[in-house]
């Protein structure tokens, strides 16, 4: 609590695997709490967009395919962290850190989060939220057949799939474990930072 009597904001970090829900979660908590959704790949991309100063350095290594370096971005993640917005109502940093060296970095700036949130959910159960997706072309929705079905038989008639036959479903969920495996290994390193502060939800 602040001396002014007025509690501190809250500062909130999720991280979730891909199909994990963690875009649904970031809309309820940004709603309830009225915190500053922040997403790096996000924050990334408008950075180069605006020509700034860590963007223009950015752009440098994007176009030339190679991954921005950790500094980069932990200068843009640190810097939009301390605008007034972020600092009068609080924040939520979807997607960042996913190392320890990113989450040590932000400990050094003296960020550090209330709480860090862990959309821990199964492995067959992730798989089956992608194969089961489906596209509305026409509007971008994204639906799935079991768990958010289309509201119509119209839209739903219009629904494509992301692949076509047997072969293609098995290299996506191959795809699909690939990608949770390195998730996992990434975690467990940001794990190691935000121990104490950690929780798990499914």
């Amino acid at each position: 609590v602040a001396a002014s009597g007025k509690a501190e904001p809250l500062k909130v970090i999720i991280s979730g695997a891909p199909a994990s829900g963690k875009g649904t979660q970031c809309e309820l908590i940004t709603q309830k709490y009225g915190l500053v959704h922040i997403a790096a790949g996000d924050l990334l991309r408008a950075e180069v967009a605006a020509a700034s100063e860590n963007g223009k350095l950015a752009k440098e290594y994007m176009e030339k395919g190679e991954l921005v370096p950790n500094e980069i971005v932990v200068m843009m993640v640190k810097e939009r962290l301390l605008q007034p917005d972020s600092q009068q109502r609080g924040w939520l940093l979807d997607g960042y850190p996913r190392s320890s060296s990113q989450a040590a970095a932000l400990e050094d700036y003296g960020i550090r989060p209330d709480v860090f949130i862990l959309l821990d959910v199964s492995e067959d159960i992730l798989v089956e939220r992608v194969v089961g997706r489906r596209l509305d072309p026409l509007t971008g929705k994204i639906y799935h057949l079991k768990y958010s079905p289309p509201e119509n038989d119209e839209i739903a008639s219009r629904l494509t799939q992301r692949f076509d036959d047997t072969e293609e479903k098995a290299c996506l969920i191959f795809l699909v474990k690939l990608r949770l495996r390195t998730h996992h290994q990434n975690v467990d390193a940001v794990l190691s930072v935000y121990k104490d502060i950690t929780v798990k939800a499914c």
